[in-house]
């Protein structure tokens, strides 16, 4: 009887601490106005030059202050969405969470929205919910009846109809019903430039030049900024002709020139028009680094943060895929991820990569500052974007 006593006194208290956490957290991210837009700023917050999240930053500095070293390792993750998820919330502590089209399957509306509502409830910090609804070849959600009578066409498709008067109604259609379930990123849109038909990439992009893609871009990360979810431009930077890093390594041997004058283009109109997170490839861009893929290469990661002025969130595809298996044997992806600059790393193996960076960390092969450095960017971002429970 007296064991029983002590364990419920323990359970009490434990459940007691969580409440208390997650009540300081949430009150710190999520702030009393509903957009963007109409936010208070504290007059002792500073904001940095250009710098897409820099007004929510010290708010953001003062939660970190809170956080023990695996809260704060946690947070650099988006994982793929598993059967171990509640159980991954509490003990690592991950910064959201990346729906699959199985994750929908056999759901409706009102089931998906109560099962995210569930994790949102048992974490300390709101979770990122991602999926990547881009339309046309690529649909997580709009697949299946119960949740649209028709899958969004592509982009293009609509646009081939419409213009662009028809691809805002659609966005914004889309936008809704991703944000009525309670997901708050949409890894898309997809500014590669393809115009060959036989490019593995091409049936996902606008099928249009540079200058054109461009605008694309701008127009649809406005868009989703008008109706409140993130967006996120892929796949820095361009993907080109190269072929599927799902299944293996890809090689680019485009000049750097090539990427300047072509590539780069969307994504700097994207950044102009203040998209908040960009995903990194797995190509290897010899012009840049011929001994790591995009997503593991400071060099890279530079280009997009330092020549091309980004200062949101930068996210790896998902590092489980082929082309990082093959390139890194020694099970250190993630770290050197995190050591190129990302700030999000998308991975289908969480657990082992969390104890990696951990222990990085804990070596000091990784510094407190360079994590905290992401931490409170993604934090910054949540509050940005008013992620909550």
């Amino acid at each position: 009887m007296k064991k029983l006593i002590v364990i419920l006194i323990v359970l009490i208290s434990i459940l007691t601490i969580i409440f208390i956490a997650k009540q300081y957290f949430s009150k710190e991210i999520s702030n009393n106005s509903k957009t963007q837009d109409n936010r208070n700023i504290n007059e002792e917050e500073t904001i940095p030059n250009n710098d897409l999240f820099g007004k929510y930053y010290n708010k953001a500095s003062k939660i970190i202050k809170h956080m023990t070293l695996e809260e704060k390792v946690g947070q650099l993750f988006l994982v793929r969405y598993n059967d171990n998820a509640l159980i991954e919330i509490s003990n690592c502590h991950p910064s959201g969470y990346v729906f699959f089209a199985k994750d929908f399957e056999d759901h409706t509306k009102e089931s998906i929205k109560n099962e995210i509502s569930g994790l949102q409830k048992i974490s300390k910090i709101p979770l990122i919910i991602a999926v990547d609804e881009e339309g046309g070849y690529v649909t997580r959600v709009s697949r299946f009846s119960n949740f649209r009578s028709q899958k969004f066409p592509s982009p293009r498709s609509i646009y081939d109809q419409g213009g662009y008067e028809l691809l805002s109604q659609i966005e914004k259609e889309k936008a809704e019903l991703l944000l009525s379930l309670g997901i708050n990123l949409n890894l898309a849109p997809v500014a590669d430039i393809s115009t060959n038909p036989n490019d593995f990439i091409y049936s996902r992009s606008f099928g249009m030049d540079a200058l054109n893609t461009a605008t694309f871009i701008s127009n649809m990360v406005t868009y989703a900024n008008e109706a409140g979810i993130a967006s996120s431009l892929k796949h820095f930077p361009g993907y080109g002709n190269n072929a599927d890093t799902h299944t293996g390594i890809a090689i680019d041997n485009r000049s750097y020139e090539n990427f300047v004058n072509n590539d780069f283009l969307p994504f700097k109109s994207g950044i102009e028009a203040k998209v908040p997170t960009i995903l990194v490839s797995h190509n290897i861009i010899n012009c840049l680094d011929s001994n790591y893929p995009a997503s593991l290469s400071k060099k890279v990661i530079s280009e997009l943060r330092n020549t091309i002025k980004f200062s949101g969130i930068i996210i790896t595809d998902d590092l489980a895929m082929g082309a990082v298996k093959n390139y890194v044997n020694d099970g250190k992806a993630a770290t050197l991820a995190i050591k190129a600059g990302n700030d999000l790393i998308i991975t289908s193996d969480f657990v082992n990569m969390y104890s990696e960076v951990l222990e990085a960390v804990k070596n000091k092969e990784i510094s407190i500052s360079r994590i905290d450095e992401s931490v409170k960017r993604i934090l910054a971002f949540k509050m940005a974007y008013n992620i909550k429970e």
